[in-house]
């Protein structure tokens, strides 16, 4: 089953949402928001994805960041504590299936990616 990690009210979140009820694509979501994020889970996306996948520099939480603090971010620890804290900071959707994991919400990837 797949797992999707994200928070509710980001409307990318809502995209993918609705893309797999219309694919009739059964999933789990994880909420940072109610949920956190496992040290494990993190880990995996950090070494799965990238920290710059996995960094949402888009976002209002990264861009209210002062210049010192997004260079800190470059740290690899720094960072992990950073989105360990604030868990909007990391790209939506996140979701995994097995072995397999994706960032982010692009159509065309993620049915490739879900072999559609």
């Amino acid at each position: 089953m797949i797992t999707i990690y994200g928070i509710p009210a980001c409307n990318t979140m809502k995209k993918a949402f609705e893309y797999l009820k219309n694919q009739g694509v059964s999933y789990e979501f994880h909420d940072y928001k109610k949920k956190g994020i496992s040290p494990d889970t993190l880990m995996l996306f950090l070494e799965k994805l990238g920290p710059a996948t996995v960094l949402n520099k888009n976002g209002s939480t990264y861009k209210q960041l002062d210049d010192t603090t997004k260079k800190n971010l470059e740290n690899p620890d720094a960072l992990f504590e950073f989105l360990q804290q604030k868990t909007s900071a990391i790209k939506r959707p996140i979701m995994v299936d097995g072995q397999k994991i994706i960032a982010g919400f692009d159509e065309i990837k993620l049915a490739a990616w879900l072999n559609l």
